[in-house]
């Protein structure tokens, strides 16, 4: 918990070519990503299409992971308990519990059995279970739970509703997920970002992690319009369409060839989208300067 306070932890796609996983492209961004001043990285979460990688893939990715961060906090995100015992012989130091209607409480519990365990707040139509504050606080109590990410998209009124009531509960981490509202969530008291969009652009959202941490509020307003705008490009229907609009960021900074961004399991998209996704990166940059 003290490795991720204040900290990004980006929540990284895996880039592939066709069907098959780019693994130069893979350790090309693991290396970049290294040389950024995160908490950690998650894998094998929503973004990183974890429950739809082959076994081997998932340990690939998470191995390369493990190697370019030594030193940092690797969480695993988790839709099964084969998937946490994966996570936790690769090395991987935390869990991403996937969201299950079912027994909630007993699915954490198990979880916890094998890692520290983040709870996973997600909006219903991305596949998440519209948690209630009683099921909530159950799964919270749980010693091996020690937080929460929260990820609805557009609901504010439902992180201020889950805000106000991780108020109480000491000792557990407010994690932010929202990708279309990063700085109102800060101010809501979130004390750590593990989104999507910290896969790109990555140094301009430590920045404002921390600009709203040292109470820099001029800054932290600035930059919270530049990620706004770039979210604004990245996080529109077909909303499942952002995996592939991120790696589309990411090779447009050089960081991936341009040839390694494809996404199996998302929606296709007109190459226009493309366009837009490199102009907003660059005008992000600009207006970073």
């Amino acid at each position: 918990m003290h490795r991720l306070r204040g900290g990004l932890i980006p929540a990284v796609p895996v880039p592939f070519r066709g069907a098959t996983l780019a693994a130069d492209a893979q350790q090309a961004y693991a290396r970049w990503m290294a040389s950024q001043d995160v908490a950690g990285v998650a894998v094998w979460a929503h973004t990183g299409r974890g429950p739809h990688l082959t076994s081997g893939q998932r340990r690939l990715v998470v191995d390369c992971w493990r190697a370019a961060l030594p030193d940092r906090v690797v969480v695993a995100g988790a839709s099964s308990l084969e998937m946490a015992r994966e996570a936790r012989a690769a090395g991987a130091d935390a869990l991403l519990a996937f969201p299950r209607a079912e027994d909630p409480v007993g699915w954490h519990s198990a979880l916890g059995a094998e890692l520290p365990v983040i709870a996973f707040y997600l909006y219903e139509a991305a596949g998440g279970v519209a948690y209630d504050d009683a099921t909530l606080r159950s799964i919270l109590a749980l010693p091996a739970v020690i937080g929460i990410k929260v990820a609805t998209l557009d609901s504010v009124v439902t992180f201020q509703r889950i805000a106000g009531l991780m108020r109480a509960q000491k000792g557990k981490l407010l994690i932010t997920g929202e990708d279309r509202f990063l700085g109102y969530s800060l101010m809501l008291g979130a004390q750590s970002a593990l989104i999507g969009m910290g896969a790109a652009l990555t140094d301009l959202q430590i920045t404002l992690l921390r600009a709203h941490t040292s109470g820099d509020a001029s800054r932290c307003s600035r930059l919270t319009g530049i990620m706004d705008r770039f979210a604004q490009a990245t996080f529109v229907p077909p909303m499942e369409g952002y995996v592939r609009r991120l790696l589309w960021a990411i090779a447009a900074e050089g960081i991936i060839p341009t040839d390694a961004c494809d996404d199996p399991w998302g929606p296709s998209l007109p190459e226009g989208e493309r366009d837009a996704v490199c102009r907003a990166v660059h005008d992000a940059r600009a207006a970073g300067r």
